[in-house]
C-alpha cells in the first residue's frame, strides 16, 4: 500500500489512516507546516503492518473505510495493547459511532469539514497525552523492576509497612527481631529508591500490591 512520510528522527509522528489520498496529503501538508512529522497509510491493514508501538505519536483515523473500518482498527489496537491516542475523522452521520469510539478509548473526534487550526490543536493535545502516558508507563516499569528485586521476605515486610504496621508489630507477627525488621526496611527503601514510607506506599499502590 502507498504510504507517505515526512521528517525523520525521534520526534512524535502523527499517523494518518484514510483511504482518500487527497485527505492524507492535505493533513500531512498541514502538519508539516507547523513542524509536526506525519506518516500516511491508505488502509488499516497497512498501518498495522507498519506501526511500531514504541514510536511516540498519535493516530488520525477515518471512521469509515473499506475492508477494515476505523472502529475495527481501534478494537484491534486495544486487543494488542497498543495505546496510541486516536482522533477520529467523521462525517455528519458518523457522530454516534464516534461517541461509541470515545467510550472505547479514543481521545477525540473531528467532524468534516473541520478547520485547520482545530485539527492542529487536537493533534497537539493528543501528542501531549501520549507523552504523559509513556512517562507514566516508564515510571511504572521502573517501579516493577525494583519491586521484583526484593526478596520474598522483603516484599512481605514492605506490604506490612505500607499497610501501616509498625516495625515492632511486624517483628512479632513474623517471629523476627525488631532490629531485623529495621534492616529489612532499610534494604527495601534502598532497593525501591524510596525516600520515605509515604513514597513506598505510593509505589506499592501503583503496583496494586
Amino acid at each position: 500500500m502507498k504510504q507517505t512520510e515526512s521528517g525523520s528522527g525521534e520526534e512524535p509522528v502523527v499517523f494518518i489512516v484514510d483511504d482518500e489520498e487527497a485527505v492524507r496529503d492535505s493533513i500531512g501538508l498541514l502538519l508539516r507546516s507547523v513542524g509536526v512529522r506525519s506518516r500516511g497509510f491508505a488502509d488499516a491493514r497497512a498501518f498495522l503492518d507498519g506501526y511500531q508501538p514504541e514510536q511516540r505519536g498519535c493516530l488520525v483515523l477515518d471512521i469509515r473505510m473499506p475492508r477494515m473500518s476505523g472502529m475495527e482498527l481501534q478494537q484491534e489496537l486495544n486487543r494488542r495493547g497498543w495505546a496510541v491516542p486516536i482522533i477520529f475523522i467523521t462525517g455528519h452521520g458518523d457522530v454516534p459511532m464516534a461517541v461509541e469510539a470515545m467510550r472505547a478509548g479514543a481521545v477525540d473526534f473531528l467532524q468534516k469539514p473541520f478547520k485547520d487550526d482545530e485539527l492542529i490543536r487536537r493533534v497537539q493535545k493528543a501528542l501531549e497525552q501520549d507523552a504523559r502516558l509513556r512517562e507514566q508507563l516508564s515510571s511504572l516499569e521502573q517501579i516493577r523492576t525494583r519491586f521484583d528485586s526484593l526478596t520474598p521476605r522483603e516484599r512481605e515486610i514492605a506490604a506490612r509497612l505500607a499497610a501501616g504496621d509498625a516495625n515492632k508489630a511486624v517483628a512479632i507477627d513474623l517471629g523476627l527481631s525488631e532490629r531485623t525488621v529495621e534492616l529489612h526496611r532499610a534494604h527495601i527503601m534502598q532497593k525501591m529508591g524510596a525516600r520515605g514510607l509515604a513514597q513506598l506506599v505510593q509505589m506499592l499502590f501503583q503496583l496494586k500490591v
